[in-house]
């Protein structure tokens, strides 16, 4: 018989699945007892990727009767249904809002317990439960025994107390998340608060404590009850005597309340099935270390080999916070690895599987970008919810599928990633049992683009002295290593060996059959259908593919292939996906399997392991860079200032990081010709008197007339100055003018920074460069250090007592002076570490390696000591208040120098985003474009990036400026809220009810909208970059190898490959028109340079992007160009330049500078393969700006080819980069850059041919 009492409807609210099987099961049971009650449950966490699941929760909470909310921390979760809850607030019954933003808990209402009116006694209780970045190291436990004791406290305090006690009981019981404490949780509330007709549904039964269960204990699937405070109940399926090592596993409470565990249990076996013995424990909270404490040391000893969060969050921390220096003193106490894996929360398994994307911007933030605050490596997915039964997953080669009967809600396992996380984690545990002296190493070097010249190439580094270094520590430490006598036989071996027998850039170590190759290569059928039949074009003979290296006995440094598809221009134009080589492919297969590495060490700044296609983040078992490295654990030395592309070598191919320095920094200086100009101009300036600068009516007389033709011979000369006006016939103003113009180039000249030579890893810097970095530290300060003397810095670093060396000094030792004095004594002391090569020892020993920041040691010391797991900023803090505050002034100054160029305020603008430029400054370059459209970032009550907010024209005080913003694929990994938060900006703008002339962006979306006939949404984008998984324009490997034509085929690449536009859903989408469009209205095109070791003629990655989008602009222009400025932001005040400014500065200070190039032809060659890339940098400018001067051109044939002694010197130390530089000079005359006289032209056209015919052998032994 049908109940006839009245209906009543539960619904939860959550973040995520974690109880949802528990409360599936709750639900059978209240329906046995309450027949007319409903139970529902939704989690925020798959709103994102279901937008049916949002609408029926809103349709649940419009007709509940009782409400319970939890976990809603984040904007993107509470937001969509915080009005639905307040518009039900007054009528339902009952609302419980805990754990939770503060807008969601103020809307608690409970009978008499009002968490929207002001705090009483009883209410300043709950406070102490919300999250708190402050929590003490057992806040989670402490929070616990009061969350217990308090309902005891308030049961016999009458009135509203008994709503407060009813509140925290529910928490307890949700804390308690079993079926159990559900069902009574749900039970309680109905029994207390059922109004109306439903206040019949109350019974009298005894209200049922929750059951208590352990804060902290151990897991384990065969444990009776699963779950234990004792060790001694954990099975021990591997034995003592057979076990290779033990894993320790963090896990969630809530999951394991709940029953919810596959995922976990899947984990455990795969592990156990490795030979390893679990140790899976949890925590009460979100902290991790009360348990870690108590279950993985034991009387001092540590007892795991490894640890693996599963939790999918920092170690201390959650959803809300994080504290990333509790969790590096308890992981460094440890000292194993610490891998934090990733279970899907946000989508299901399937929805990851299909996706390019992998992981979800919020994913990428909280469970990969967070934990590597920790000290985190290997991030991967291992398991999440099944989605739709049925449906068969595209993630893998495996094609799993669902079935039917499986609960969608509760979490599985990845079977391919499981098996992998498994096999990673035993060969890290194997790499710390391994004695030395069995350990393999495989050193891998680099040459890219391929070119014999660039063999044993990374940035800043000086890689064949800093390989050398390591062999022989290695060999100290006790590895098996046959050390070569120096590191020029070193470089011969590797470079020359047999490498002219087999046609290849370096020596030919290993030959592996075709035959062999097709048997065990497994995506053979993916390379074949890029690639074409085994063995393909590169480094093979057509019938066996070479590994290219040297093995020095258990040691061998190996030299990674390239991506082939470098010198083929329309692969660059399209590509996007391609498989690997089957050169490629066999030389993971080699190191993994022929040579049987213990592990792999990258070397130096960066390879293509990373690069190769795959998700953007979450690899799956499809993901080339997985495959690759497949479970060999991999750990790579990486530039220290550059967090950005490092992240990618973490994220994409489990890569651990050890940093190294970029090379000391030096005042440029200056040398012959600058020094007698500069001598020049101050003789002008002291013999002619200061008022007569004054004097429009000025009569030169003969002495001032020799001085000013003297003068203004030597400038022009230097390039400095035209033979037009003649400076005679000019009054006297005008030439002070010209001579206050020279003195202020001369002085920026001279005291530019610059990097001296390359970084040698296992080689102190010497004391006088150590100086000079921190001459330059201190120069770039604020406070009383800034203009200390060299002579001052070398007494500070040599003193043993501050306040010895202040009264040397005659100076007041302030607190703050204080400080930055022993700040640049740390420095002074981490630089002479031997930090870097024990990081290396301590990587190869499977140790826990530090974390620490990337990026400029001027600008960050914490840098320092280098050696440590380089990391970038929290995404959530991005971009920092600071940031704001100094994008606000370098926007203003863009402006600025933009008007005093001539021109009006421009009405669009395109820039350059870099995910290392904005990992060092906190957002900087985030926050001019910002600045420039008149928005703010806006923070939620945690402080976290929560989404976009316009600043009122009024306060404004000009129009809102039009930004373009071209990302590169690293930022797009990197910074998905960031593009997020951006779109909204502009959306925003775009949709604001403001005069057109006062919004330059709604006013070219409207025209766009009015023109295509599309919406306002897609109009408003701004925000344009790669497809996903695809990196760069490729424009630099167009200019690299010189087949390219047509200066419009460089913007076709650009365009082809950057116009995939990203709105506020963060998905690319293409919109090759809507760029065009915007391109056209561009005015300036503008990038930020932040860092002192990289100029714009350093890497190709500046006129790839910047250079790129500036020939788009022109050639959707019509042919008109926009002018391309610097923000040269590198020390102190920044300094806005125009390209060609900028080109011309580093060309004085770095490639004709005697102490730049002096300082890296030391490093004999590796430093000519610098001067080459610099050389090709600039002409990438020309191609793409064409804003380089002809003169820059000019003098770097006078340098280095026309000298005699130079040229025979480049030739020897690096026969095919001295050879390229001639062709690359020959090619700049050739596409009209600068046009050389004949003679020189002729002389650099048979140096070239020279060089080239020295190189092929053909004039072997007779002189250069």
């Amino acid at each position: 018989m049908a109940d006839k009492r009245p209906a009543i409807r539960v619904s939860i609210v959550t973040m995520d699945t974690h109880l949802a099987s528990a409360a599936e099961r709750a639900r059978f049971a209240l329906k046995k007892s309450i027949p007319t009650l409903e139970l529902t449950i939704h989690a925020a966490s798959t709103w994102t990727v279901d937008s049916q699941a949002l609408a029926n929760c809103l349709e649940d909470i419009a007709s509940a009767d009782i409400l319970i909310v939890t976990m809603l921390f984040m904007e993107d979760h509470f937001k969509p249904v915080i009005e639905a809850l307040r518009a039900k607030r007054e009528h339902c019954d009952a609302i419980v809002c805990a754990m939770s933003a503060g807008e969601v808990v103020s809307l608690t209402r409970m009978g008499g317990f009002d968490m929207s009116k002001p705090a009483s006694g009883l209410i300043g209780l709950l406070k102490q439960l919300r999250g708190n970045k402050e929590k003490s190291q057992t806040g989670g436990a402490a929070q616990m025994r009061m969350l217990r004791r308090l309902p005891k406290i308030l049961r016999f305090i009458p009135g509203s107390a008994q709503d407060v006690r009813a509140y925290f009981l529910t928490l307890q019981y949700w804390l308690g998340g079993s079926e159990e404490n559900l069902f009574y949780m749900v039970k309680n509330l109905v029994n207390r608060y059922a109004s109306g007709e439903r206040e019949v549904l109350r019974t009298k039964d005894k209200l049922v404590e929750p059951v208590i269960y352990p804060d902290n204990g151990i897991y384990h699937p065969r444990i009776k009850g699963r779950m234990s405070e004792s060790l001694s109940d954990l099975p021990k399926l591997v034995s003592d005597s057979k076990s290779k090592g033990r894993v320790g596993l963090l896990l969630l409470r809530s999951y394991i309340l709940a029953g919810n565990t596959l995922h976990y249990d899947s984990v455990i076996a795969a592990i156990e099935a490795q030979g390893l013995q679990v140790l899976p424990i949890f925590a009460v909270g979100l902290d991790a270390r009360p348990a870690i404490e108590q279950f993985f040391f034991h009387n001092g000893k540590v007892m795991v080999d490894a640890v693996v969060s599963l939790t999918g969050f920092s170690l201390v921390g959650g959803p809300a916070y994080n504290d990333a220096k509790a969790a590096e003193e308890v992981l460094t106490t440890l000292d194993v690895p610490y891998l934090a894996v990733q279970p899907l929360e946000f989508q299901t398994l399937n929805e990851w599987g299909g996706s390019d994307r992998g992981l979800l911007p919020v994913e990428n933030t909280l469970m990969i970008a967070i934990p590597e605050l920790d000290g985190a490596i290997v991030p991967m997915v291992f398991g999440g919810r099944a989605g739709e039964a049925d449906v068969q997953c595209t993630g893998c080669h495996k094609a799993c599928v669902f079935e039917a009967s499986i609960n969608r809600h509760d979490m599985h396992t990845c079977v391919e990633r499981t098996a992998m996380l498994a096999a990673r984690v035993s060969k890290l545990i194997a790499l710390r049992k391994t004695e030395k002296s069995n350990r393999k190493v495989a050193l891998v070097i680099f040459n890219f683009p391929p070119n014999a010249g660039r063999v044993g190439t990374a940035a800043h580094l000086s890689v064949f002295e800093s390989v050398f270094n390591t062999l022989q520590s290695l060999k100290t430490d006790g590895y098996s290593v046959d050390v070569p006598a120096s590191v020029e036989d070193l470089r011969d071996q590797i470079l020359v060996g047999n490498a002219k027998q087999f046609g290849t850039d370096a020596n030919v170590h290993a030959h592996i059959n075709t035959n062999d190759h097709i048997k065990r290569e497994t995506w053979l059928k993916e390379i074949e259908a890029q690639w074409g039949p085994a063995p393909g074009k590169f480094l093979t003979n057509g019938s066996t593919l070479f590994i290219l290296g040297k093995q020095f006995g258990n040691v061998f440094v190996a030299l990674q292939p390239g991506f082939g598809y470098e010198g083929d221009p329309m692969r660059l134009l399209y590509e996007k996906g391609f498989a690997p080589t089957h050169a490629f492919s066999a030389f993971y297969r080699y190191l993994r399997e022929d040579f049987a590495a213990t592990a792999v060490l990258h070397f130096g700044t960066h390879g293509a392991l990373e690069f190769m296609p795959g998700k953007q983040s979450g690899m799956s078992g499809s993901c080339w860079p997985d495959r690759l490295i497949n479970d060999l654990p991999n750990l790579y030395i990486y530039a220290s200032n550059n967090p950005s592309e490092g992240a990618i070598a973490k994220r994409r191919a489990g890569a651990t990081l050890i940093s190294y320095l970029t090379p000391p920094v030096a005042q440029a200086g200056l040398y012959q010709g600058l020094l007698e100009f500069k001598e020049a101009v101050e003789h002008w300036r002291k013999v002619t008197p200061s008022e007569t600068g004054k004097d429009t009516n000025t009569i030169w007389d003969k002495n001032s007339q020799e001085l000013l033709t003297s003068l203004q011979t030597q400038a022009i000369e230097l390039e400095f100055a035209n033979p037009e006006p003649d400076w005679k016939t000019l009054d006297a103003p005008a030439v002070e003018k010209i001579v206050v113009r020279l003195s202020e180039q001369i002085l920026e000249l001279e005291y530019t920074l610059i990097p001296y030579g390359l970084h040698i890893l296992g080689s102190p810097i010497d004391l006088e460069q150590s100086i000079d970095m921190l001459v330059s530290f201190a120069s770039v300060q604020e406070g009383g250090i800034q203009h200390f003397s060299r002579d001052s810095i070398k007494a500070l670093i040599q003193s043993t007592s501050l306040e010895h060396f202040a009264k040397d000094q005659k100076i007041v030792l302030t607190t703050d002076l204080k400080a930055e004095l022993e700040q640049v004594q740390r420095m002074y002391r981490d630089i002479q570490s031997d930090s870097e090569m024990q990081g290396v020892l301590r990587a190869l020993e499977g140790r826990y390696i530090r974390p620490a920041p990337g990026g400029d040691v001027l600008r960050n010391p914490q840098v320092l000591p280098t050696g440590r797991n380089v990391h970038g900023f929290d995404p959530f803090r991005i971009p920092s208040k600071f940031a704001m505050k100094d994008g606000q002034y370098q926007a203003n100054k863009i402006l600025e120098r933009y008007q005093a160029d001539g021109n009006p305020l421009p009405e669009s603008v395109a820039m350059v985003l870099w995910g290392t430029d904005n990992l060092k400054t906190e957002g900087g370059p985030i926050a001019q474009i910002f600045a420039l459209m008149g928005a703010l970032p806006r923070f939620d009550s945690f402080g976290r990036l929560a989404g976009a907010e316009l600043i009122p024209l009024s306060d404004l005080g000009r129009p809102r400026i039009d930004v373009m913003v071209s990302i590169s694929g690293i930022f797009r990994d990197l910074m998905p809220l960031q593009i997020k938060v951006l779109a909204e900006a502009a959306f925003l703008a775009a949709a604001a009810d403001e005069p057109v002339e006062q919004n330059f962006i709604r006013k070219h979306a409207l025209a766009y909208q009015r023109n295509n006939a599309c919406d306002l949404e897609t109009a408003a984008l701004r925000i344009f970059g790669n497809a996903e998984s695809a990196y760069g324009a490729n424009v630099n490997m167009m200019i690299d190898n010189g087949l390219w034509r047509d200066e419009n085929e460089l913007a076709e690449t650009y365009t082809r490959r950057k116009s995939f536009a990203y709105g506020r859903t963060g998905k690319p989408v293409l919109h090759s028109d809507l760029l065009n469009s915007i391109l056209a209205d561009v005015e300036m095109t503008y990038q930020n340079l932040d860092s002192i070791e990289l100029g714009v003629t350093t890497i190709d990655t500046y006129f790839d992007t910047l250079g790129g989008v500036s020939r788009a602009v022109r050639r959707a222009k019509g042919g008109k160009s926009a002018p391309v400025y610097i923000g040269d932001q590198t020390r102190g005040d920044a300094v806005v330049r125009t390209l060609n400014e900028q080109v011309s500065l580093e060309a004085r200070t770095r490639m004709l500078n005697p102490k730049w190039y002096e300082g890296m032809l030391k490093h004999g060659y590796e430093g000519v393969r610098q001067l080459e890339s610099h050389l090709t940098n600039t002409v990438g400018w020309s191609a793409t700006t064409g804003q380089v001067e002809p003169w820059v051109y000019q003098h770097l044939t006078q340098t280095f080819i026309l000298d005699p002694e130079m040229r025979k010197r480049l030739m020897e130390l690096n026969p095919a980069s001295s050879a390229k530089v001639a062709n690359r000079l020959l090619e700049a005359s050739e596409r009209n850059y600068w046009k050389p006289e004949p003679s020189v032209l002729a002389t650099l056209k048979q140096v070239a041919n020279d060089l080239e015919d020295r190189l092929e052998g053909v004039y072997e032994g007779v002189p250069i």
